[in-house]
């Protein structure tokens, strides 16, 4: 006796039906059932499933109490550049002040990834939660609720490889995740911004110099760029010698000479941010340690801020009162350049009572100097025999550059860039002539 097998049509019109019955009974449930009891019933049995398995899950919550956690930001970024093929629904946002689009994975979405050999399963999870409020959405009961997001990463594998991922796999996250961050970085340009709330503003800095492009000496970019790659790499360094993680370097010559470009072109290779700190808008010297570390502008309610510019009458009335100390000791921040151009002419002009040349030493290799780490700081003059000595010993500017009148090397590289003339037959005699004029320039310089 033969079995009829059922035709294709048949089957094909069965799955569709039960397709059709599974969205329906979706559907049914998200809008009877409540979100709480769906977010309790799928948590349930995930942890259900979680004990049958010989997997092991590690929760990454999206807060620690109040503070971020950077485990959660890492792998939310590492993930995002990471898709797999099991990823259905991504989330991309594009922030009005930078380039790149910032891609996420959604919530409930899996994403697996390998690392040296092991799977390695990621799920965002999200569920929500209503506390009581003051006012805010209004209940059948009479009384006001707030409902936030609860979200955390759920990361599942075998557990014999524990070991393996707590001691490498995250860990190379949070390295992938920095790389990412700064590869997408958008550079901010600093001001002090004395509007009443004394913090830094910013805009983006998108300044076009890069070592490519700028006229300077072969060698000393040569050394230059050595010196900051191996800056880069020395946190383990200054940390076994006990300095902070800073370096200082000086650029003096002539008005002009790309001293200004050269900052720029740092900034690009390195990815900072820049500080320009103008020394004549600083109140005292106590608002230089208010510089120093800085996580971003502070926000205020209405009634803060009309206190908060109370407080700023009386501290310019006061001048340097101990009463506003605390307003800029969020200044820099991290992997940044802090620039003071015109070194030489910015005590001029200040009166007795501000900044002082004690106070800016203090500033650079005092105690507040350690609070933070990869800085750079830069200081321009077109007068170098005019600044104090003291200013200039190693540990505060630790390397000096002469930015000279243009060399040849410096002209080939200015008619590339302005004219696209690479070779030409007037270049051998325009080299003659600046080598006859730098050597009139030392023969005046030794006869002085």
């Amino acid at each position: 006796m033969m079995l009829s097998l059922p035709k294709t049509e048949t089957l094909l019109s069965t799955a569709a039906s039960l397709a059709a019955t599974a969205i329906l009974f979706r559907s049914i449930t998200k809008d009877l059932i409540p979100q709480p009891v769906h977010d309790y019933f799928h948590s349930t049995l995930r942890k259900i499933s979680t004990r049958l398995s010989s997997q092991l899950t590690i929760i990454i919550d999206e807060f620690d109490d109040l503070t971020a956690n950077q485990m959660f930001q890492a792998a939310n970024v590492y993930l995002g550049s990471n898709l797999s093929p099991l990823t259905r629904r991504i989330k991309v946002n594009k922030p009005e002040k930078e380039k790149e689009l910032a891609v996420t994975i959604d919530r409930d979405q899996e994403l697996l990834d390998v690392f040296q050999g092991v799977e390695l399963r990621w799920v965002l999870v999200s569920s929500h939660i209503e506390t009581h409020v003051s006012s805010n959405k209004k209940r059948n009961d009479g009384g006001t609720f707030s409902r936030s997001e609860l979200r955390y990463f759920e990361l599942s594998f075998k557990s014999k490889y524990r070991d393996l991922v707590l001691s490498s796999y995250l860990p190379h996250i949070l390295r992938k995740a920095k790389a990412i961050r700064e590869e997408k970085k958008t550079l901010k340009l600093h001001t002090i911004d004395y509007n009443g709330t004394d913090y830094w503003g910013s805009i983006n800095f998108d300044h076009p110099a890069t070592f490519d492009t700028i006229a300077m000496d072969p060698d000393m970019k040569t050394t230059l760029l050595e010196d900051l790659n191996q800056f880069l790499a020395g946190k383990e360094f200054y940390r076994r010698v006990g300095k902070a993680w800073k370096r200082g370097y000086l650029l003096y010559g002539p008005p002009g000479t790309g001293k200004s470009s050269l900052v720029a072109a740092m900034a690009n290779y390195l990815k900072f941010d820049v500080y320009d700190l103008d020394l004549k808008e600083v109140q005292c010297n106590s608002d230089l340690k208010m510089i120093e570390m800085s996580p971003g502008p502070l926000r205020f309610t209405q009634e803060g801020q009309r206190l908060l510019l109370i407080c700023h009458l009386i501290y310019r009335y006061w001048n340097c009162s101990l009463l506003y100390q605390k307003r800029l000791l969020i200044g820099t921040g991290n992997r940044s350049i802090l620039v003071v151009e015109d070194i030489d002419r910015s005590f001029e002009s200040l009166d007795e009572d501000k900044v002082t040349l004690s106070g800016l030493l203090n500033f650079i290799d005092g105690l507040w100097s350690s609070c933070g780490d990869e800085r750079i700081i830069v200081f321009t003059t077109n007068y170098k025999d005019q600044l104090d000595p003291v200013l200039l010993r190693p540990g505060r500017m630790d390397v000096h550059l002469h930015m000279s009148y243009c060399t040849f090397f410096g002209f080939k590289r200015l008619a590339s860039n302005y004219l696209q003339i690479h070779e030409h037959p007037l270049l051998e005699e325009i080299e003659q002539l600046l080598e006859k004029v730098r050597q009139r320039l030392l023969k005046l310089l030794e006869s002085c």
